[in-house]
């Protein structure tokens, strides 16, 4: 499996992440095109090669000109909705830009669709987030990972006077993030895009082994001594065990103690009707020695918001933990065999080994019990066998 590592030892940026991509691969001429499939007229691409602290970058920037009136986040993820690029980049664009709005209405205290960027900052965000979660497919990148991220240190001024680094909205986009303050006089490392990319892309902290095979540096626009102010990107190769699959997700859990069965079990089906890979019930001993129930969730990092969301509105919920976990998945497949003058559905799974098992399905041993009169051992056995055979005649 492809994937890429950011490594923001000083910080990460929009600008940074394009020049870092393009450092490693992705079609200069395809990001000069970005801003008219994007339908924004006027705006041209400058791509250089520069030196940050005697380190070669390549460093991005956009001429945008003067615009009419700021962007809203509504018209931002409309403009985003009507772009002619892939479904997949449409949605993780809009999860950035939904983040954004978020975090700032959070901060400042209003809705989030009534947070507004200005002009440029629009414009700007618009290339950079899209540029960047195309890029990374483009160059044939499946999981993204990210490092320990240096936010800087001191304040900055901003259009709401001067606040602590890194900026509140930042900070809040950055939650649940491994974060390290400076360099020590650094300023502010950390740009909101940054941390929405970082948000939004990453599958969380780099796995223990990788096989690196290209890696590039995207510049920022300060220069000063003695430290290189770039974003690192490493594409790399990652193998588990033979034939096992890695996959990280997100785990959530919440611990229930005045809901009783039947609600429980109709929040996990809710739950699982609406995304979840997996939703289980555990008994757990509570504060006092109360008798509750533990629910856990798993769920793509997609999903974990909108899930996190029906957890405090379908359930007694005040609190919900988050957890980023690797799962090691075997390969499995799902083939119809012919049992009992029925089709049963089979799920053949294959070890590491290159062994092969089989296991019927229980809805429709369930079925076929029922519509024959026989028991559910005796149904399960005949598919069991019929899978066996199935996996001799070697079916992929």
């Amino acid at each position: 499996m492809r994937v890429a590592l950011l490594d923001p030892f000083s910080g990460i940026a929009g600008d940074m992440t394009l020049g870092a991509l393009i450092d490693v691969g992705l079609d200069a001429d395809w990001l000069r095109a970005l801003p008219s499939r994007l339908g924004l007229e006027g705006v041209t691409v400058r791509i250089e090669r520069v030196k940050r602290s005697s380190v070669a970058c390549t460093k991005v920037d956009f001429d945008i000109p003067p615009q009419p009136h700021s962007r809203g986040i509504h018209e931002i993820r409309e403009l985003v909705s009507r772009a002619n690029v892939p479904e997949s980049v449409r949605e993780r664009a809009d999860a950035a830009f939904v983040a954004i709005a978020t975090a700032e209405g959070e901060i400042h205290g209003i809705a989030p669709e009534r947070v507004h960027l200005h002009e440029v900052g629009a414009v700007d965000a618009i290339l950079d987030v899209v540029g960047s979660v195309w890029g990374f497919e483009l160059i044939g990148v499946e999981r993204v990972f990210c490092g320990p991220v240096s936010v800087g240190d001191g304040t900055v001024a901003t259009a709401h006077g001067t606040l602590p680094v890194p900026a509140p909205a930042t900070l809040k986009l950055l939650e649940g993030i491994e974060v390290r303050p400076g360099p020590q006089g650094s300023g502010e490392l950390v740009t909101p895009t940054g941390a929405a990319l970082i948000r939004v892309l990453s599958s969380g902290p780099p796995p223990a082994s990788l096989t690196p095979v290209r890696s590039g540096f995207g510049a920022g626009t300060k220069d000063p001594k003695g430290r290189p102010n770039a974003l690192r990107i490493v594409v790399a190769e990652m193998v588990a065990a033979q034939g096992v699959a890695v996959e990280y997700l997100v785990q959530l859990a919440t611990d229930i103690d005045d809901m009783d069965g039947e609600q429980l079990a109709a929040v996990a089906e809710r739950l699982r009707n609406e995304g979840a890979l997996d939703v289980v019930l555990l008994a757990t001993l509570m504060k006092k020695g109360r008798p509750g129930t533990r629910i856990e969730v798993l769920a793509g990092r997609d999903m974990a918001d909108r899930l996190e969301e029906l957890l405090f509105s379908h359930s007694s919920s005040i609190g919900v933990r988050r957890t980023l976990i690797e799962r090691h998945a075997l390969p499995r497949a799902v083939h119809t065999v012919h049992a009992l003058d029925h089709d049963i559905r089979v799920k053949v799974v294959t070890l590491p080994t290159g062994e092969r098992r089989a296991k019927p399905e229980h809805e429709d041993v369930a079925r076929v019990a029922t519509e024959t009169g026989r028991s559910l051992r005796e149904v399960a056995a005949s598919a069991r066998a019929a899978g066996e055979r199935l996996i001799h005649e070697r079916v992929p």
